[in-house]
């Protein structure tokens, strides 16, 4: 498949694309790749470049991948044919980027991603379940927090939209035949959604 740019740079405008539950998962994004304690990472589809600026505080060095030379990645080139050796880096990470790929390009992009990586992939990708979150709290005896799905909700029929070819829990997509191909390239360690943006749910993998 040839890849080609959906969006333009100004696609990523703070006022259009930053809101509050995008703010969350990048915190989740850092979390998950700081506490792995890599040497080197590499980003693929990076955006704003946001969460490379916000690594480098932390001193972990990030390279990033990107079709679109406007977005000025460090390295311009496809996720389908990932120009680097195999096990170049310590995390290889994808956020929000998988689903631009139709499905079965998404697999071999994401098998491309573990063939470059030591150690650890973490990725994030969208899932349409609709969801309440439900907080209570009661001081010094317990607290409950959890993503309750809507009463009646059912998965829906995708229909590309011009930059998502797919998505987690709409039909042909359940989240159970998702992870299981995903978990047939590399071992799967955790998957949860961001309560503060229930539409991201987060991969952590293990080599």
């Amino acid at each position: 498949m040839n890849l080609t740019k959906q969006v333009d740079s100004s696609h990523y405008e703070f006022q259009s694309y930053m809101d509050k539950g995008r703010w969350t998962s990048v915190w989740h994004q850092l979390d998950e790749v700081i506490k792995l304690k890599p040497d080197k990472v590499l980003e693929i589809g990076p955006g704003p470049g946001l969460f490379k600026k916000l690594a480098g505080q932390f001193n972990v060095k990030v390279e990033t991948l990107d079709l679109d030379p406007e977005l000025n990645p460090d390295h311009v080139g496809s996720a389908l044919a990932l120009p680097f050796d195999d096990a170049t880096y310590d995390v290889v990470c994808a956020f929000q980027m998988l689903e631009h790929l139709p499905y079965s390009d998404a697999l071999l992009a994401f098998k491309d991603m573990v063939r470059v990586s030591r150690r650890h992939v973490v990725i994030s990708l969208p899932d349409s379940e609709r969801v309440n979150r439900v907080q209570v709290q009661i001081p010094k005896i317990a607290a409950f927090d959890r993503l309750i799905p809507k009463r009646g909700s059912k998965p829906e029929e995708h229909r590309f939209d011009g930059e998502h070819y797919w998505e987690i829990n709409k039909l042909d997509y359940l989240l159970e035949k998702v992870t299981k191909d995903l978990s047939s390239i590399c071992r799967l360690v955790k998957t949860y959604r961001v309560k503060e943006n229930p539409y991201h749910r987060f991969f952590i993998f293990d080599k």
